[in-house]
């Protein structure tokens, strides 16, 4: 144990000397989850990275391999990735970022040689699904902020490919909120392969030195006449759009005060219409699209602000005007109470009540209490661009969002985002308004005050949100409630969903405890970070487990001899050998919209590969090419005059022998009020005209098994390898004509057949005047001027 006046720290061979400070409690969940797969869950600012950091420096000294931590956003990534070089005693160009940012091949090359890969989760389960890099040498994945691993989140398969293919598998899940109730963190620990729980709460003494109070004070805002008005103008649309509803006997609701649930329940009733083939459902369904826009509108007007609300009319008048703009969209804007709703807005000139309460708090803290830092988190993008203008004029502000761009918005990348928050860090500006991208783990300096704009619904997002404030003093947490709105609502939800978790909380710590009680090696699994013997005392006086060897021995490992090292073959980290009977799949880039790519690579026996194809959706020989579509993009093809369909089967018709159309889902004459003939002439013409096998499949999991059936007897049966440029045999020479005539102007092979059937030869065709090319049947006026302009026009680079 090293030691600095007062100061102790953690020794070990792989940590920097007098870098890590040595705190009971992450030595001792350290301890913990270096031997099993761990749920770690510590308030946040309390150092969950530093346990898992320590687990990491442990099982590279002790088991080789390397080492694997997910973060869900590019800038905690980055966040990690320094603290990490900074602590560990590794080259620096052996820990490695994974992001979008960085190119596939260079990840791959990267991935060989890391001993340390610190990455977002999307980019780690693309590299998967494409083969790209594999899990066999991880020793340690550590997920972060672990409490997104429900439903489809990336993390999910990202752990059953880890334990499914690593040699010498340890998780650490990472959370200071992992559920809202035993069910929700259960599932979490059921989802990462996590069997033991580690639970410190601020009620532990060790933890409690560490931690200070933090006050929350709410206040309500009272919403002016005009404000009011406008959200009343757009909830009579609602309640107006529920009567037809109604009348449909979907609902009994009457009022435009709903919750999600409720909506859920109607789309369910409205989808159950769709199935039993009756078009009230389509009409409900779409007056129900419309309600959500306009709960959309009234959110933004109650709890954002007029100025947020006149960007969505904005957004919503351009979606209207679009080409293929839904009908409910169209309804939208020429509503009249709606257009009344939006013409309040654009005359509405004064502050939103919330604006001014914001500037006055954040002015209490930083004037008259000589504060220095203040955040203020938003929901709308909107919002956080707004606020921040208004708050400049008074404050040094800065905003901080995320990547994506958004109309009207530019995003921030990631250099940008790490240069303000190294500027807020650093005190160079006094208020940084957030999106949610600052709520979950990113090491955002202490705080005087966090100001929620508007409270959130969940107990999880709320309390990394307050664990902003508090670390180091006594912390400010300021919460604007707008009355009588949702904003009540939310409050109360999250608060109530708070007290539950921190309740499962104490009892998942009552029940981690009796466990650890109950294990006879208890003891052992604290003992390899400390060299304080039993019978000694820290230099505070407190007595010291009489584990935690590891990290206090001079030179990182226990000094017992052939007593405590492992017999020869136990850690070492095995290399499989490559299969040479696998069935390898390559699936398009695009496709990993869908589970599909994901579902196959965790089969035995298939392999699959990644690419940007410009044939298909999936590869499975030399001479199969598939092109999968679900029947609602089929349908689309059919009556919103795109024929990329048919083009895209039409260049897998010249690359490939064999190429196959997928049709997934059911309801192919009945999903849309397109006559079953012209369904029927479509169909006969992917098998006739482009020689394409057109096979159903009922949903995505049926399309898996198929795509591998047909891979599996490509490749194995006829002994047929996978080519992403096909071998189709040398084209005949009609074929050749058909070709050169087929890429003019992008016309398709169709009207190239038509084409040559009237003029009989290439050079005919080319020569041919407007007048004549309209006498061929599927040639209208834009495509005959098409084809004259490609042919007559001058070459000009």
């Amino acid at each position: 144990m090293a030691t600095t006046g007062d100061q102790q720290y953690v020794d070990h061979e792989l940590l920097a000397g007098e870098f890590i400070e040595r705190r009971m409690y992450q030595l001792q969940l350290a301890g913990s989850a270096k031997d099993d797969h761990t749920l770690v869950c510590l308030p946040t600012g309390l150092g969950k990275t530093t346990v898992s950091l320590l687990v990491t420096a442990e099982r590279l000294a002790d088991v080789g391999g390397k080492s694997l931590l997910l973060a869900p956003t590019k800038p905690l990534v980055q966040q990690h990735a320094d603290f990490y070089r900074e602590a560990l005693q590794i080259p620096d160009e052996d820990i490695v970022v994974f992001t979008g940012e960085v190119s596939p091949d260079d990840r791959t090359e990267l991935w060989q040689d890391a001993s340390v890969v610190i990455a977002t989760p999307q980019v780690v389960e693309n590299d998967l699904v494409g083969s790209r890099i594999d899990l066999r040498e991880v020793t340690h994945v550590t997920f972060d902020e672990c409490h997104r691993a429900t439903g489809d989140y990336a993390y999910n398969y990202i752990a059953e490919r880890y334990h499914q293919d690593a040699q010498n598998p340890l998780v650490t899940g990472m959370s200071a909120s992992p559920g809202g109730d035993e069910e929700e963190i259960l599932e979490v620990c059921e989802n990462l392969g996590i069997d033991n729980v580690e639970v410190m709460t601020e009620e532990d003494s060790d933890v409690a030195e560490y931690t200070h109070e933090t006050d929350v004070e709410w206040e309500r805002v009272e919403l002016p006449d005009d404000v009011l008005e406008i959200r009343d103008a757009l909830n009579e649309v609602v309640e107006d759009r529920l009567e037809k509803l109604k009348e449909l006997g979907i609902t009994n609701k009457s009022s435009a005060n709903l919750s999600e649930t409720d909506l859920k329940k109607m789309r369910a009733e409205l989808q159950q219409l769709i199935d039993n083939d009756q078009s009230e459902g389509f009409k409900g369904m779409s007056a129900l699209a419309e309600i959500r826009k306009l709960r959309t509108a009234v959110t933004y007007v109650e709890t954002q602000s007029v100025e947020a609300l006149r960007r969505y009319f904005e957004r919503q008048r351009n979606a209207a005007k679009s080409s293929g703009a839904s009908k409910a969209s169209q309804r939208f804007v020429s509503e009249p109470k709606v257009k009344e709703a939006m013409r309040r807005a654009e005359e509405y000139d004064d502050l939103h009540p919330k604006y001014s309460r914001a500037r006055m708090r954040i002015a209490e803290t930083l004037g008259i209490e000589n504060g220095e830092r203040v955040i203020v988190f938003t929901e709308s993008r909107d919002t956080a661009e707004a606020l921040t203008e208004f708050l400049g004029e008074h404050f040094d502000t800065q905003r901080f969002v995320g990547q994506g761009d958004k109309e009207g918005s530019d995003g921030m990348t990631q250099n940008q985002q790490q240069e303000v928050l190294n500027r807020f860090k650093a005190n160079e500006f006094e208020v940084l308004v957030s999106t949610s991208v600052a709520e979950e783990g990113l090491d955002v300096p202490e705080v005087d005050l966090v100001l929620f704009y508007e409270p959130v619904p969940t107990a999880i997002r709320s309390i990394q949100r307050k664990g902003r404030t508090g670390r180091q003093a006594k912390g400010r947490v300021a919460v604007l409630l707008a009355e009588d709105t949702r904003d009540e609502a939310y409050f109360w939800i999250s608060k109530r969903r708070e007290d539950e978790m921190e309740s499962e909380m104490r009892k998942l710590k009552g029940v981690a405890d009796e466990v650890e009680e109950e294990l006879d090696d208890s003891q052992r699994q604290l003992g390899d970070f400390d060299t304080t013997s039993p019978d000694s005392e820290t230099d505070s006086g407190r007595d010291v487990d009489p584990g935690l060897q590891e990290f206090d021995a001079e030179d990182g490992r226990s000094e017992n001899g052939g007593e405590d090292e492992k017999d020869s073959d136990e850690g070492v980290v095995a290399t499989a050998e490559p299969d040479d009977e696998t069935v390898e799949i390559v699936a398009d880039q695009r496709e990993l919209d869908s589970t599909i790519a994901r579902d196959l690579s965790t089969r035995e026996g298939i392999e699959t590969r990644l690419e940007t194809l410009s044939v298909g959706d999936y590869v499975l020989s030399d001479r199969v090419v598939v092109e999968r579509k679900s029947v609602g993009d089929f349908l689309d093809t059919l009556t919103g005059g795109d024929r990329s369909m048919f083009e895209q089967v039409g260049d897998a018709t010249r690359h490939y022998a064999r190429p196959v159309v997928i049709l997934e889902g059911g309801g192919l004459y009945e999903e849309r009020n397109v006559h079953p003939n012209a369904i029927r002439g479509a169909l006969s013409s992917l098998a006739v005209d482009f020689g394409a096998s057109v096979l159903r499949t009922e949903d995505e999991d049926d399309t898996t098994d198929l795509l591998e059936v047909i891979a599996t007897r490509e490749q194995e049966a006829d002994d047929r390898e996978v080519s992403v440029h096909g071998e189709k045999a040398s084209k005949t020479l009609a074929e050749q004509q058909e070709y050169v005539v087929s890429s003019i102007a992008d016309i398709g092979p169709v009207t190239a057949r038509s084409l040559l059937e009237k003029f009989r030869t290439v050079e005919a065709v080319m020569t041919a005047r407007e007048d004549d090319l309209l006498e061929v049947q599927g040639v209208g006026e834009v495509t005959a001027e098409r084809i004259r302009d490609v042919i007559g026009s001058e070459y000009d680079r």
